[in-house]
């Protein structure tokens, strides 16, 4: 180790300090993020600390660092850090990304992190100029991590805005009933919709168009119950959970579970499959009812679908699998199926709780026209969650290495372009 690397205890460069209390009553609204140990859990009107900060989790969810430019609150299931004692923030909130917080925990039912052990811990800190350029070359890789991720937001936000435009509001068919050539379509598109409505149970719907339930177009599966003794460490099998749903739906790469139990085939999902929450434990059902569409992994070869997820399989004859996806994430579909949940803690969709929505079905021409621009879009979402996956895995790689001395910048550089080449 080089000279301009400093080593001591963890409290010899940052001081940490528990958070503050604030109960729900006292809230009011604003601009401040209140934090959590689960990262920014709400808004308040005042701040306690002054910005930059770097905070993580102190009881509740242990190991998580999270970063905020701005003013803040951290709520008291945290701790933040109160001085900096001269060090780079950025360049700290990776630091302690590195930091095992389990080590110093107690072992009571509910573990929490004392900071006056965590103070105690060995460090090995860069002097500032070096932390600087540390953080600014992670910074980096975060902000493409970010890019990509926002990207996809508005790819997937592009394709729901055309199917509830088509499906849900009838533009084109308002427009040609007023003698109006739809919007942003071609020709052909254009003949597929009718120039009317007509009545049916769901109100006016445009001539033509069939009336059903999901049931009668798809299949819906649930999936395999388990117990923790199937789980394990590392499988070539793994379980598609509640975990890996996005909270108000998408799916999440870090939410499978290796599995070593038995199965059903039926319960067995591929990437591509259409996949549906059936139950919730966030506070406010974030997750009931809400779709996804599964993304596979290198690391696990076959994947199971758990008790909390539905598979759905449609009658290809009949609607796409992009087409439910759209449809399960509009309003009318969410009531409905927040209509059949049960439960006050854990939230659980009723079994028919899916297959009992019903909608106005268009021609299936009309379903893969749509599809067609829909799978267009998934397909560069998709690429780019393989970029993403990339990055994570360079930056996941290089962060301990670069916090602790043992790579040097010029050589992380060099592995970032081997790896963008």
């Amino acid at each position: 180790m080089s000279s301009e690397w400093r080593t001591g205890k963890l409290g010899d460069f940052i001081e940490l300090k528990r958070g503050y209390d604030l109960p729900q009553v006292k809230r009011v609204p604003g601009t401040v993020p209140l934090v959590s140990s689960s990262g920014i859990s709400d808004l308040h009107a005042e701040a306690r600390v002054k910005g930059p900060g770097v905070i993580t989790g102190r009881y509740g969810t242990i190991g998580q660092v999270y970063f905020v430019a701005n003013d803040f609150w951290p709520l008291n299931t945290t701790l933040y850090v109160r001085d900096f004692k001269g060090n780079d923030p950025k360049f700290i909130s990776y630091f302690l990304k590195t930091v095992d917080f389990f080590a110093y925990s107690d072992k009571a039912a509910v573990p929490g992190v004392n900071r006056n052990h965590l103070h105690e811990a060995s460090a090995v800190v860069p002097d500032l100029a070096t932390q600087r350029q540390i953080s600014k070359f992670l910074c980096a890789l975060d902000d493409r991590i970010t890019l990509l991720r926002a990207t996809n937001a508005t790819l997937e936000a592009i394709a729901q805005a055309l199917f509830k435009s088509w499906f849900v509001d009838f533009d084109p068919v308002r427009a040609k009933q007023e003698g109006r050539a739809p919007e942003g379509m071609d020709a052909a598109t254009a003949a597929l919709f009718p120039d009317g409505f007509e009545e049916s149970e769901l109100g006016l719907v445009p001539m033509g168009w069939r009336f059903c339930s999901v049931s009668d177009v798809a299949e819906v599966v649930k999936g395999k119950s388990y117990s923790s003794k199937d789980l394990a460490v590392s499988h070539h099998t793994a379980l598609v959970t509640l975990k890996s749903f996005e909270r108000g739906g998408g799916f999440r790469l870090d939410g499978f579970k290796p599995y070593t139990g038995s199965y059903k085939p039926s319960q067995v999902v591929q990437p591509g499959d259409l996949i549906v929450a059936y139950t919730d434990v966030t506070q406010a059902a974030e997750l009931i009812g809400k779709p996804a569409i599964v993304v596979g992994v290198e690391d696990h070869k076959r994947l199971v679908a758990s008790l909390d997820v539905g598979i759905v399989r449609p009658n290809a004859a009949q609607v796409s699998r992009q087409f439910l996806y759209g449809l399960f994430r509009t309003e009318p579909f969410q009531s409905h199926t927040f209509a059949h949940t049960s439960g006050t803690t854990v939230l659980h969709l009723a079994k028919d709780g899916v297959r009992s929505f019903q909608f106005a079905s268009p021609p299936i021409a009309l379903v893969n026209a749509f599809s067609e621009v829909a799978e267009s879009l998934a397909e560069r979402r998709q690429t780019n969650i393989d970029q993403e996956r990339t990055l994570v895995t360079l930056r996941d790689t290089l962060l301990p290495r670069l916090i602790s001395g043992q790579l040097r910048l010029p050589a992380a550089a060099a592995l970032r372009e081997e790896f963008a080449a």
